[in-house]
């Protein structure tokens, strides 16, 4: 017998990277009461890892849930950015509805667009909340019409189109059902969930059935699996069975030995739920994501999507470097493998491969920014390692023919910078699919290219557009191998000894080209400290001071005028290294070096690869 569950609401908050998603969020929980009057709350309280918060951007997908009268609303933000893409099919499985945000100045942009279909394939109701219309430039009723051709062009149903909208301010913490007015509260926005997100169903009669869409992982109790129980009633130290859709060998016997709600941002213990509660699981050691929990007497699993597989790889090793294991904490290979295979605990598009070295591994992932982030945090956490240069992962076609992924790009730059833009999109194989002018004097190109072509494009990108320029990119398939690309233009210039930067030596080297290093860095022999404007690779000595006579002083030192270095962030060294280069990372400090140190066998093997 189906039942409905009034009292609660499940949804989604999907929205383009900082449109305000998680500031909305606050703005409930505030109005909700889950925060005493007088407590002190951090901004942005759902961005709980400290680089989401430095970026501003989320990462994993979180849950929280709210009271609102007598309806329990559970609310899961999901993640913007299409490298965590995979994160999002499946939170969507968990809800009812979506609220879709729409910033009310920059409008309807391409991130959006995928986690919209995706919600509209499932059919679900969604509700579209214009936010930020208390900003100057706002332009809420363009943004209507943006919205609601957008839903048209990815085929809504007439009542996906029939839609309503939700003017709020989130910073404000107010919402009004018209665009021209502010509102007091959250109440447009609550009332709106409550009556037009329908209540979940389920028989609360029938064998139990969760399926597991996320997993958090605590350094306690191991591995909580996070799920909607979507028939029947899960209780505390009940038997339970583990079956996966795409596994049909697999069949555990497990004991729910531990079992909670979400109650604001806390997990609150509950001895039993019902249909359509969120809830967590924790106890069960190796539960996976497309898990089903169901009752050993009915063992059926429920359908989920594939994990979508990753499109890049980059190697991560020991650094072995001169400089090597005098900053991090966690140095050995030991460490590298045990701190990857940890992440592959709650992040669900990483692989990691053993290689035929023991000193290093093959890490997959579905972008630059997906694997960046992974190395921003170990770094963090006190491991030294080096990478690779990103590359793709190819795949044959039925033919044998070889095959690569590419990607659509939205690309918005000031109309001045257009040309250049385009050149150097199709210099990277790019194919220019559209271009119409935007507000502000913009113009959006939408370009389909190779991923390699993206790969070290963000830096001269800015370049070319001063810092204006916005690019956005989602996965788009593989297609056939479109021929070499010419990477980077410029050469490096790379320390000739050991030792530490002086002044002299480098007034001498900032001639070649822009250095990375100042005075008093040390630096060792193959190490890159700085780029060539020609293609070539150039030797310097940048540790050569000048022999002192009766008429030379070192203090005349003090007057040479030396160029700033190019202080480079972890993004940009993974885009400025070549095939032959490594990057070194450390909690201190990020070095760009040759594979091979030694200048002697750097050459031959150079020559070796050009005779071949």
């Amino acid at each position: 017998m189906t039942e409905k569950r009034n009292d609660i609401r499940n949804v989604a908050i999907i929205a383009h990277v900082d449109h305000g998603k998680t500031t909305l969020v606050d703005a409930l929980l505030r109005q909700s009461g889950v925060f005493r009057e007088n407590q002190e709350v951090v901004e942005r309280v759902m961005d709980s890892n400290d680089l989401e918060r430095e970026r501003g951007i989320t990462i994993l997908s979180k849950n929280t849930s709210v009271q609102y009268k007598d309806t329990r609303i559970n609310i899961i933000d999901t993640p913007g950015h299409a490298d965590f893409g995979g994160e999002v099919e499946r939170i969507l499985k968990m809800v009812d509805g979506v609220v879709l945000l729409v910033d009310a100045f920059e409008g309807v942009m391409p991130q959006t667009k995928f986690v919209l279909m995706k919600a509209l394939s499932l059919d679900l109701p969604v509700i579209s909340c214009i936010n930020k219309i208390d900003r100057d430039g706002a332009r809420p009723d363009e943004v209507v019409d943006e919205v609601l051709e957008l839903l048209m062009d990815l085929g809504a149903s007439d009542a996906q189109l029939d839609c309503p909208f939700v003017f709020t301010s989130a910073k404000n913490g107010t919402s009004s059902m018209d665009a021209s007015g502010q509102g007091e509260d959250m109440t447009a926005l609550f009332d709106t969930i409550v009556s037009y997100i329908p209540a979940p169903e389920g028989d609360p009669e029938a064998p139990v059935q969760i399926l597991i869409s996320t997993i958090d992982y605590n350094e306690y109790v191991g591995r909580i699996g996070i799920g909607k129980v979507d028939s029947g009633t899960v209780k505390l130290n009940q038997e339970a069975v583990i079956v996966n859709h795409h596994d049909p060998n697999r069949k555990e016997k497990v004991k729910i030995s531990k079992l909670y709600e979400f109650e604001g941002l806390k997990k609150a213990d509950v001895s039993e739920a019902s249909i359509g509660q969120i809830v967590a699981i924790s106890g069960i050691a190796d539960i996976k994501i497309g898990d089903t929990l169901c009752s050993p007497e009915d063992p059926k699993a429920i359908p989920f999507q594939k994990i979508s597989d990753p499109t890049i790889s980059m190697n991560f090793m020991v650094n072995d470097s001169p400089l090597a294991g005098k900053e991090g904490k966690y140095v050995t290979s030991r460490h590298i493998k045990d701190r990857l295979l940890k992440e592959l605990n709650t992040d669900v598009s990483l692989r990691v491969e053993e290689t035929d070295s023991t000193d290093t591994f093959k890490v997959s992932g579905r972008g630059e920014l997906h694997l960046s982030v992974l190395i921003e945090t170990m770094r963090r956490e006190g491991y030294e390692f080096a990478v690779s240069k990103a590359e793709v992962i190819y795949r044959k076609d039925e033919a044998g023919k070889k095959q690569e992924p590419v990607e659509l790009a939205y690309v918005d730059v000031p109309d001045e910078f257009t040309g250049t833009v385009i050149s150097s999109l199709s210099e990277r194989k790019g194919e220019l699919l559209n271009m119409n002018s935007i507000a502000g004097g913009y113009t959006r190109l939408e370009f389909r290219i190779p991923s390699r072509g993206l790969i070290g494009f963000r830096g001269p990108f800015l370049t070319d557009t001063k810092g204006n320029g916005i690019i956005n990119t989602i996965f788009d398939g593989y297609v056939p191998y479109k021929g070499d690309i010419a990477y980077r233009k410029t050469g490096s210039l790379i320390a000739f000894e050991a030792g530490e930067a002086v002044p002299y030596g480098l007034f001498n080297a900032q001639e070649r080209g822009a250095l990375f290093i100042g005075p008093g860095t040390p630096v060792y022999s193959g190490m890159v400290i700085g780029s060539n404007p020609k293609s070539d690779d150039i030797e310097v000595n940048v540790c050569k001071t000048k022999h002192l006579t009766n008429t030379r002083t070192s203090s005349s030192d003090e007057a040479l005028r030396l160029v700033p270095p190019v202080i480079m962030s972890l993004e940009q060294c993974l885009d400025f290294i070549d095939n032959d280069e490594l990057l070194e990372v450390t909690p201190e400090s990020l070095r760009i070096r040759k594979k091979i140190l030694d200048p002697t066998l750097r050459k031959r093997a150079a020559f070796n690869k050009n005779s071949h």
